[in-house]
């Protein structure tokens, strides 16, 4: 079995495959000092309840933007599931697509890559893959898979932290789609803001995405916050909450074949 870890800034996502078929996956909070002996003892107890053998582990991949957490990581695949994780980013580590940027791989976020390819084996097409994340991102990639960039963007939540710690009076609010625009109360206007806010920033990033590209793209949404945004614009075709693992389950297929 393949274990497949996506380490971004809010959570550390621990997903196990069997070939290709998903059989597991678990959330635990981002905490970038937690120890690998630390991460053994909660995954172990979550796959034992879920009928899963921790030992039948042969390989591991880790896709990480906490640069801090991927040492305990790594640790937990050599020392305890005695194999040596890739790392997306590293230069040893094939993505099997060109990554046309101005900066090195490995200062590109190593879920956008991950996103880019497990978006271009599903749609084979041109691709806008926005992820509802801790920050809200905007990846570009081509027809043949190749990353182009994107955007990036301060994410809901974050903005709404934000807003509520930077002022007086405004409270925290749980983000929802509002009924209206026009906000009849304090939180309604603030739940209107932020949900409308976001749906026109992700369209019109879209379009002129689109235009700058010079053809039309086909717009997937990711994240854990994307179903809430899914039907409210046209403009995103497709809602796909595993992108981000398939793609590293591609990646580390195409280093072991």
């Amino acid at each position: 079995m393949l274990l497949c870890i996506n380490a971004n800034n809010t959570n550390v996502k621990f997903a196990v495959y069997d070939g290709e078929k998903p059989v597991g996956d678990w959330r635990l909070k981002t905490e970038a000092g937690r120890t690998a002996d630390q991460y053994v003892v909660w995954l172990n107890q979550l796959m034992i309840m879920a009928g899963l053998d921790f030992k039948k582990i042969t390989g591991a991949i880790i896709a990480s933007v906490v640069p801090q957490a991927v040492f305990h990581l790594t640790m937990l695949c050599e020392q305890h599931l005695k194999t040596k994780p890739l790392v997306v980013g590293d230069p040893a580590v094939k993505l099997g697509i060109q990554v046309k940027m101005d900066i090195p791989v490995s200062t590109v976020g190593a879920d956008r890559l991950a996103n880019a390819v497990g978006g271009h084996i599903t749609y084979k097409k041109p691709l806008v893959i926005v992820d509802f994340g801790t920050a809200t991102t905007f990846d570009v990639a081509d027809g043949e898979g190749n990353y182009l960039g994107g955007a990036i963007s301060p994410g809901i939540n974050l903005s709404v932290e934000i807003l509520h710690s930077a002022t007086a009076m405004l409270p925290r609010i749980a983000v929802e789609r509002p009924n209206r625009v026009i906000g009849k109360s304090t939180t309604e206007a603030m739940q209107s803001g932020i949900f409308w806010g976001y749906v026109g920033l992700v369209e019109g990033m879209v379009q002129r995405i689109t235009a700058e590209f010079g053809a039309d793209l086909a717009v997937i949404a990711t994240g854990g916050l994307a179903p809430l945004f899914v039907g409210v614009t046209p403009l995103i075709h497709h809602l796909d909450p595993e992108i981000t693992m398939r793609g590293l389950v591609e990646i580390y297929r195409r280093n072991k074949n």
